[in-house]
């Protein structure tokens, strides 16, 4: 299983973080057991069969141009009359074999193998995963030459697919940007072919092109990494200086020069106050890994709080929750999903525990903690309240 210690540990760890992510692209080699149990095409066949997947959630792209729809679905009406489109097996496949690739997006939603992959590496890079998985069978490009506004981490789970990597032409270009990045010239920095088990990073701005050329059908994994850009800092920030009577107060837009002028010359040094503070970027790390929803699950049958069972098992939904000891008070807090709870510091170990996103029965955690079972349901129903934790493994 991809946990936040392994995924640590195939993409490098420190000098990953450190040296290559947001820099330069880099091939990790892997074995086809590194990715056991991830995505089979079994379980590909049940999705596409049970999943109403609506474009663009699901989408046949060939030569750079999305496939029609009709070509490899038929509109069906229900009794209420909603329409939804089947995939037609045949023309599915017939599709497929004329060099269309296939991709279903955000499949860490419904898969969850894969979710529980995306939370894992999350919880590592400190930012919101999306994973899209890509199906090819031949040596066709499906979506081009092109690049996208965001860093991939690829996991080849089965066959094989060619990657030929271009260098950015614009650096870090953004969804919402000024300028169009230039199509590249010349040869790829690098030809590379992925078998089963192999990671690739790729920065966003690196162009690509991908095809299945080896002989052998293709099912790769995206994880595609949220990007937080100086524009996003800025935005945050001034949320933060609202606080500040000039980010409240009416542009003088009829004012006086001289007024106009005040009002600006304030505008300024209320943001050069904060952007000379040297903790700014971790406060904004904080900010955003503590209030972040992340992937809240319900915890049916409980609707009134977690009984005391020691066999119920629960797990932190909230990948990059805080945890921070205040030990003058002898408590600790608990930030997730944008809450703060107080516990006493006993609880602390339990809460290490919850941390790691794997889950744990309310027995063992009390054990842990040196705590009653009571005690232990009664401080995660606060934390299920608040949509930072749920049940798993419902002991009924």
């Amino acid at each position: 299983m991809l946990d936040a210690a392994s995924w640590a540990a195939r993409l490098g760890g420190e000098s990953f973080l450190a040296q290559t992510l947001h820099r330069s692209y880099a091939v990790l080699p892997g074995e086809a057991a590194d990715v056991a149990g991830l995505l089979s095409w079994d379980d590909m066949n049940t999705i596409l069969a049970t999943q109403q997947l609506e474009p663009p959630r699901l989408r046949l792209s060939l030569d750079g141009e999305m496939v029609p729809q009709h070509r490899y679905t038929l509109p069906v009406a229900t009794r209420r009359s909603v329409t939804w489109h089947r995939i037609q097996p045949a023309e599915l496949h017939a599709r497929l074999a004329e060099g269309a690739s296939m991709v279903l997006d955000s499949i860490e939603k419904i898969h969850p193998p894969i979710g529980t992959a995306a939370e894992a590496l999350e919880r590592l890079l400190g930012t919101l995963v999306q994973v899209n998985a890509y199906a090819s069978w031949t040596e066709r490009e499906g979506f081009g030459t092109h690049w996208d506004d965001h860093d991939v981490v690829v996991v080849q789970v089965h066959g094989s697919k060619r990657w030929k990597l271009y260098g950015p032409t614009r650096l870090d270009p953004t969804f919402r940007d000024v300028e169009s990045p230039e199509e590249p010239q010349g040869d790829p920095v690098a030809d590379l072919v992925l078998t089963a088990g192999d990671v690739l990073y790729v920065p966003r701005g690196w162009w690509h092109g991908v095809t299945a050329d080896q002989g052998t059908e293709s099912l790769h994994l995206s994880f595609g990494l949220v990007t937080h850009t100086g524009a996003d800092l800025l935005i945050w920030l001034i949320d933060q200086l609202r606080s500040h009577l000039t980010l409240r107060q009416d542009i003088p837009r009829f004012g006086s020069p001289r007024e106009q002028a005040a009002f600006v010359r304030e505008l300024r040094e209320a943001m050069a106050v904060e952007l000379t503070g040297p903790d700014l970027v971790s406060r904004w790390a904080d900010s955003v890994d503590t209030t972040h929803c992340g992937r809240a699950v319900p915890s049916l049958p409980y609707v009134t709080g977690l009984p005391a069972r020691a066999e119920i098992s629960v797990r932190l939904t909230t990948p990059r929750a805080h945890l921070t000891e205040n030990q003058a008070e002898g408590t600790v807090t608990l930030a997730a999903a944008g809450t703060e709870w107080d516990f006493g510091e006993q609880a602390a170990p339990m809460l290490r525990v919850l941390l790691t996103g794997r889950p744990a029965t309310l027995g063992s955690l009390a054990a842990t903690a040196g705590l009653e079972v009571k005690d232990v349901a009664s401080a995660l129903s606060q934390l299920i309240e608040g949509q930072a934790a749920s049940v798993v493994g419902t002991a009924l």
